[in-house]
Parts: structure tokens; C-alpha cells; sequence
């Protein structure tokens, strides 16, 4: 009895040590662009830190119909906005999610985005060993012209 005790033990212990392997990853100040009525896209942004190399691969919210990780650069002289397959996150180093750059935008939306709006988005993280971990945040919606948020102010919960 003693014996698969143990053994139970030490699977257990295993499998907890392997599931903090995956690429942990921290998010700060997520918020999303506010929208007027009949908008129907809108930009999420926020700053990503990861222990170990990862990328962000997807994200998805039930206020859009569509989500994406899209990137914004100079082409010819024309700023163009296209969608990426992913955004890498080299261990360690944060990248910037922000307006004129690197965002997930949220498109189809189902409803006016109003500045103080909480909006819940899932980002889905690849680590180098292929798992995926899903990241649930709450970002504040937020008027272009309002200044920044405080470090801290965005939420971030781990699944």
C-alpha cells in the first residue's frame, strides 16, 4: 500500500514540475481602444513578458466575431496593417502590444466598446515544445485620447 503511495506521489509531483515547463507568461496594462456606435473593429493592447521562449499564436473574446494578431508597418511609404500567424516572445524580453505596432485586433464586434468597459480576451500561447496555454484577461476599455495606465492596472488570470 505503502508502495503506490509513493509511486502516486511521485507521478503527481512529476506532472506538476512538467506543467510549469510550459512558458509562463505575464501580462500588464491590457486595454482595448473604445469604439462609437456602428464601429465594428477596435485594437486590444497590452505588454506580454515570457519566462521561456513562446509566441503568442491566437486570441479570441465573445465581444468579436473575429480576433486576430495583427501587425501595422511602413510598406512603400504606406502604413499597412496586415494579420500575423504569430508574434514571437523571446524569454524574457517584453514586447509591446500598442497602436501603430503589433495588437490583437477584435473585429465583428457585437456591441459598442464603451471607455470603462471591462472586456474579457483569451490569448493563446505556444511554447517551444508545442503546448499551448491559454491566457485569460480582463482588458479596460479606454478612449484613444485617455492617458496611460498605471503599471498594474490590468488584470491577468492563468488557465
Amino acid at each position: 500500500m505503502k508502495r503506490v503511495f509513493v509511486s502516486a506521489a511521485v507521478l503527481l509531483s512529476a506532472l506538476f514540475a512538467q506543467s510549469h515547463v510550459q512558458a509562463q507568461v505575464t501580462v500588464k496594462d491590457a486595454w482595448v481602444r473604445a469604439t462609437v456606435a456602428q464601429q465594428k473593429a477596435t485594437g486590444a493592447f497590452m505588454q506580454l513578458q515570457s519566462a521561456q521562449d513562446a509566441k503568442l499564436i491566437s486570441a479570441q473574446s465573445p465581444v468579436a466575431g473575429v480576433v486576430e494578431v495583427h501587425e501595422m508597418a511602413m510598406d512603400g511609404g504606406v502604413m499597412k496593417m496586415r494579420a500575423v500567424p504569430s508574434l514571437a516572445l523571446p524569454a524574457g524580453k517584453a514586447v509591446e502590444l500598442k497602436p501603430g505596432g503589433y495588437h490583437v485586433m477584435l473585429m465583428d464586434l457585437k456591441g459598442q466598446v464603451k471607455d470603462g468597459d471591462t472586456v474579457p480576451v483569451t490569448l493563446v500561447v505556444e511554447g517551444k515544445d508545442g503546448k499551448r496555454q491559454n491566457i485569460e484577461i480582463k482588458a479596460s476599455a479606454r478612449n484613444a485620447a485617455a492617458p496611460a495606465m498605471k503599471q498594474g492596472d490590468g488584470h491577468m488570470h492563468k488557465h
